[in-house]
C-alpha cells in the first residue's frame, strides 16, 4: 500500500504520516519525486483496511500495490532510479559498460586488463576475488589478496570497482575495497546475504538466479530495498533451459519486462549468458537495443590461460571492437555510451 501526498504537502505533514504508519507497527519508506512524495507501507496491510489514513493532513489518496514486490514496483517510484558510483551513473541516458576478468589472478593480469578496458571506454572495473564454483577443485579466487590487487589496479586507472561478496561476514571487508557489491546468481536467494548488503547501504548489483523467474528476482531485490538501500542494480545474466549450444539462454525479454515493472536500473551480462566469446558481441548489442542500462563483460588479456571462464572472455582488442559497435547501437536507440 502507498500513501500519495498532496502536491505541496509540508515536511511536518509527511512526518505525521510516517509517525502514524510506524505507530501501527509498519515500516514507512519515503520516495520523494519531482511532483509527488509517496510513502510506502511495508508489512501485513490487512489491519490498515479500516485505518483512515486519507483523513490525515496532506494526504491525497491511499492506494494498494498489487504486485508482491512493493518497493521495487513502479507504483512506489515511477521515475527511474539512478545509482551513482564515484560519479558514474547507472540508470540514466548513458549506457554504462562494466568490464574486467572473471577472476583476479595476479597483479600483472588485473593491472593490464584495467588499463585496457579503461582505454576502450569501460566506466567500471569488475573482477572476482571470491569465486563460487560448481566444482570444489576449481580455482576459488585469491580472497583478500585478490581484493587488494583489484583495488590497487582500480585506483591506478581511476575506475570504481564491482566485485562479488559471498557471505554476510565478508560484506564489510569487500566494501572496503569496492564501490559496488555483487550478489551472484548462486546467492540470489541467500536471504541473510541480501539483508546484510541491504543494511550496508552500499550500491549493489543483484544477478538473476539461473533458474529464477523475473518475479523471484524482484522479490530478492525487495529484501535489499526493505533495508532502505535503494542503490540497487538488477542484472539479467541468462537462465538455464534445455538448450546446450550456449552456457545459458539470454532472456532478452527480461529487459523490457523489468523496465516496465520496476524503477531499478537493469544491466545484462552477455558473457555468462552465452558462455562463448564468439557470441558475446551479438548478445551485448541485442541488450542495448532492448533497453538495458548497462553491460557487464568479461575481458582477459590471455583468455587461453585464464583460471576461470576463459572461453567466454574477450581479448582487449575484441572488446575495443565491441565498444565501437555498441556506440552505434546506443545512438540508434537515443542513448549514449
Amino acid at each position: 500500500m502507498i500513501v500519495v501526498m498532496q502536491r505541496g504537502a509540508t515536511q511536518a505533514q509527511l512526518g505525521e504520516v510516517v509517525r502514524r504508519v510506524e505507530e501501527l507497527g509498519f515500516r514507512a519508506h519515503v520516495s520523494q519525486g519531482e511532483e509527488r512524495t509517496i510513502v510506502g507501507i511495508i508489512g501485513d496491510e490487512r489491519p490498515l483496511a479500516a485505518e483512515p489514513l486519507e483523513a490525515l493532513d496532506g494526504v491525497e489518496q491511499v492506494l494498494p500495490i498489487l504486485q508482491p514486490f512493493k518497493l521495487a514496483s513502479r507504483d512506489f517510484r515511477s521515475a527511474n532510479t539512478v545509482v551513482s558510483l564515484n560519479g558514474v551513473k547507472i540508470g540514466g541516458r548513458e549506457i554504462v559498460v562494466i568490464a574486467g576478468p572473471c577472476a583476479v589472478e595476479s597483479r600483472e593480469q588485473i593491472r593490464e586488463t584495467a588499463y585496457a578496458v579503461r582505454e576502450a571506454g569501460a566506466r567500471v572495473l569488475r573482477g572476482g576475488a571470491f569465486k563460487p564454483r560448481t566444482s570444489p577443485y576449481s580455482f576459488q579466487g585469491l580472497g583478500r589478496e585478490g581484493l587488494e590487487l583489484l583495488h590497487e589496479a582500480a585506483e591506478e586507472v581511476g575506475l570504481p570497482v564491482v566485485t562479488e561478496v559471498m557471505s554476510p561476514a565478508d560484506v564489510e571487508l569487500v566494501g572496503e575495497h569496492a564501490q559496488m557489491l555483487q550478489i551472484g546468481t548462486r546467492n540470489m536467494l541467500n536471504y541473510s546475504l541480501l539483508h546484510a548488503v541491504g543494511r550496508s547501504g552500499r550500491p549493489t548489483l543483484l544477478k538473476r538466479g539461473f533458474s529464477s523467474t523475473i518475479q523471484e528476482l524482484l522479490m530478492a531485490a525487495e529484501y535489499i530495498l526493505s533495508n532502505r538501500n535503494y542503490n540497487l542494480v538488477l542484472c539479467e545474466r541468462g537462465i538455464r533451459t534445455f538448450e546446450t549450444a550456449t552456457r545459458n539462454t539470454l532472456d532478452i525479454n527480461a529487459v523490457p519486462v523489468l523496465k516496465q515493472l520496476t524503477h531499478l536500473p537493469v544491466i545484462v551480462d552477455p558473457s555468462h549468458a552465452t558462455g562463448k566469446w564468439q557470441y558475446v558481441g551479438a548478445a551485448a548489442r541485442a541488450a542495448v537495443a532492448a533497453g538495458a542500462d548497462g553491460l557487464i563483460v568479461e575481458v582477459h588479456p590471455h583468455p587461453e590461460r585464464a583460471l576461470s571462464d576463459g572461453a567466454q572472455s574477450l581479448k582487449p582488442e575484441a572488446f575495443v571492437k565491441l565498444m565501437a559497435e555498441l556506440r552505434r547501437v546506443a545512438e540508434a536507440v537515443d542513448r549514449t555510451l
